[in-house]
């Protein structure tokens, strides 16, 4: 079918891309805007894949005429949030001579990090550029000369309230489908509003729907029994949120309802471990699927029981993001038979596999994007041109225009999403992988249009609805949880403990980044991984110490979502993409890791519980450092340490993480540090209370009465 899915929700100001589904590029497609509010003029072209720029807030609708019939979409697009304001680096802030910099690229999420793109003014003392950007806060980038050699980082907050949130759920009375919209104000704004939007794929009317506030109803008669039906929400306060849906089946006078935005009930219980391939087998032996397999033995005794690796196709790189074939595995790895057993091997083990999905861009040595320099017919669409004005690079290119890339990115050009061909290809690539495995991480997915994910998820979980979808967003961007991916990147989280951990930040941070779920409007039940470091980031353990990775690590283990481990994390690896340290590694450390795995698995408090925050004072320990080898009572820094508390109907739980260099004693209010005075840590098994509070060297546990 070429519906082209969900109805879509944006703002004034941003485009929303439309696309037939499951396209065939020989075929004719045609959209046309039949409805539009007032004072609108947008239109669409007549291409295959269109581009609608709402100019007024209304309803628009469009329709799309394809060989299987004719399909209609709702777009809504809500009022522009953004303000004007600029970016600014000042000349006494960079280490460079402004009267040598003969060009400044500025560079963010605002522009998808595009180089050439956005150019700002020199006044003589600084560097500015204007800009219009919604609520929060948002960082760029100025490239000198158009490069990273000499850069500056830059950041502008602008006011204004998050995102509202909001979740549906049905119920069945009597003959009528009740779906209820629970809806939540923004941090500081006002009670949203809901608004209900039908599905245009489905056979329900509109005049079957009956609209009451928050509470929509449907006639039992009026659902189909042999298709599932669709309703979807959207909460509007000062601004909008991410839309929720519903999904409704009927068998006879029984109704089922699910969610199909949320993500599969085992990814909060998982522990994903990521392997950057070509390290992990050790100094004098090349890896390959074979030698991993004989180290699976390893992942059961940390615990963990998700692997993620990094790409397994066919690349001229050591990291294997610039791919030359997306359907066969790279040869120094092994036979796509051979990685079929490794898959094997794990799922034997009790170990799920995510496949690295690299759909954003291919290598530039990709026969394709050579026949497409090269101006062979049927090619001259795969990828993205982009004016000349845009080419940062010194590359002569030979198709007019230049290959669209992100940063500086000239080895790994964008794959062209307006082109059928890219969508049918990249579909069969989606198709050749999924059922071998059981996720995909997808690289770069901000690169790739909402559109095309949507349409991804509906594909896979038609097959398996266990299978997961981990976005690399960086930094989170909330719309890809609309009914695209399942686990999302906490950046919030990655750098607040990286702040902690270099001491600009007190331990405080962590609750900082936690609440920034919520001002962005990502729903209770959005999962987040939780990380400290991963292939692209370097090593915690080097540029934050040994002290403050235990409390980082415990941190992620101890907040709701899904805890990362990297290659290496447990056993003392410096080196970003380094050699697995097997026989030099850090025991005790991996002993930690596996300790806090063990442990999370075993308390559901730590998996599903919620988090509230708990005040502390902290005093140096009477058994002095870290490792309570002295007696020296050393004070500890009562910033370094942070308390909260998991709670589930069931049960509580008392966290406490100390990044500092000293061990510290922990005391709490109302009475609880007297209660805790007999402590033992879940985590290593002794004793910590005391009557003056809780010994805390790196991170404890503590059951509560």
């Amino acid at each position: 079918m070429h519906h082209p899915g969900p109805p879509r929700f944006t703002a004034v100001g941003d485009a929303v891309e439309l696309a037939p589904r499951d396209p065939s590029p020989e075929e004719t497609y045609r959209w046309r805007v039949t409805d539009r509010p007032d004072g609108s003029e947008a239109t669409v072209g007549d291409a295959p894949v269109v581009h609608l720029a709402p100019d007024v807030p209304g309803i628009y609708r469009v329709e799309l005429d394809a060989p299987d019939g004719t399909h209609r979409q709702t777009v809504r697009a809500f009022p522009d949030v953004r303000t004007e304001t600029e970016f600014r680096v000042g000349a006494d802030e960079v280490d460079v001579d402004s009267d040598d910099v003969d060009s400044v690229s500025v560079i963010g999420p605002f522009n998808d990090f595009t180089m050439g793109l956005t150019r700002p003014t020199f006044d003589g003392e600084a560097w500015t550029v204007p800009v219009s950007l919604p609520p929060g806060d948002h960082d760029a980038i100025f490239a000198f000369d158009d490069g990273f050699d000499s850069y500056a980082n830059t950041s502008v907050t602008v006011d204004g309230p998050g995102r509202p949130r909001l979740r549906l759920d049905g119920t069945r009375e009597g003959e009528e489908v009740v779906v209820t919209a629970t809806a939540d104000a923004a941090p500081d704004g006002d009670d949203p509003a809901v608004e209900f939007f039908l599905d245009g794929r489905d056979g329900l009317r509109e005049e079957d729907a009956a609209v009451d506030g928050d509470e929509l109803r449907l006639p039992l008669s009026a659902l189909s029994e042999s298709e599932t039906t669709r309703l979807h929400a959207v909460p509007v306060a000062e601004r909008h949120g991410l839309s929720d849906t519903l999904e409704l089946s009927r068998d006879g006078d029984a109704v089922t309802f699910s969610r199909p935005a949320d993500a599969p009930a085992w990814v909060e219980d998982a522990t994903v471990y990521q392997i950057f391939v070509r390290e992990f087998a050790g100094e004098t032996v090349d890896t390959t699927f074979e030698e991993i397999s004989r180290r699976i033995p390893y992942l059961e005794h940390l615990g963990v029981d998700t692997l993620w690796l990094t790409p397994v196709c066919a690349s001229p790189t050591h990291h294997g993001y610039h791919v030359t074939d997306l359907f066969d595995t790279a040869d120094d790895l092994g036979t796509r038979a051979e990685f079929e057993s490794l898959v094997s091997d794990l799922h034997d083990a009790g170990i799920r596999v995510l496949f690295d999905l690299v759909i954003n861009h291919t290598s530039r040595d990709h026969p394709a994007y050579q026949l497409h320099e090269a101006g062979v017919p049927g090619y001259e669409d795969l990828y993205e041109r982009v004016p000349d004005s845009h080419d940062t690079s010194d590359i002569d290119w030979s198709a007019d225009g230049t290959p669209g890339v992100y940063f500086n990115w000239w080895m790994i050009p964008n794959l062209n999403y307006d082109s059928l061909r890219v969508r049918e290809w990249m579909l069969d690539v989606v198709d050749e992988w999924a059922p071998l495995v059981d996720g995909f991480r997808c690289d770069v997915a901000w690169g790739v249009p909402h559109g095309f994910w949507k349409e991804v998820r509906e594909r896979v979980k038609a097959d398996d609805s266990e299978f997961l979808l981990l976005d690399e967003t960086v930094p989170r961007r909330p719309e890809f949880r609309e009914n695209e991916f399942d686990l999302h990147y906490d950046t919030d989280l990655y750098f607040a403990l990286r702040d902690v951990g270099t001491g600009e930040k007190s331990a405080a941070a962590v609750f900082d980044a936690l609440d920034a779920s919520e001002r962005l409007g990502y729903p209770d039940d959005a999962v987040h991984m939780r990380y400290v470091e991963n292939h692209d980031e370097d090593r915690y353990l080097d540029e934050c110490g040994a002290d403050a990775l235990r409390a980082a690590v415990a941190t992620t283990f101890t907040l709701p979502g899904t805890p990362l481990i990297y290659y290496g994390q447990e056993r003392g690896v410096t080196e970003q993409r380094g050699t697995m340290r097997w026989h030099d590694g850090d025991a005790d450390l991996t002993d930690f890791h596996r300790r806090l795995v063990s442990l999370r698995r075993a308390e559901p408090a730590l998996r599903r519980g919620t988090v509230e925050r708990v005040d502390c004072s902290v005093g140096g320990d009477d058994d002095g450092d870290r490792d309570r080898d002295d007696d020296d009572g050393d004070a500890a820094d009562e910033s370094r340490v942070a308390a909260y508390e998991r709670t589930t109907a069931e049960d509580r739980l008392l966290v406490v993480v100390n990044f500092g260099s000293e061990a510290a004693t922990v005391s709490f209010d109302d009475g609880e540090t007297a209660a805790l005075a007999d402590a033992t840590d879940l985590l290593s098994g002794t004793d910590v209370g005391t009557d003056e509070g809780v010994r805390v060297a790196d991170a404890v546990v503590l059951r509560l009465d």
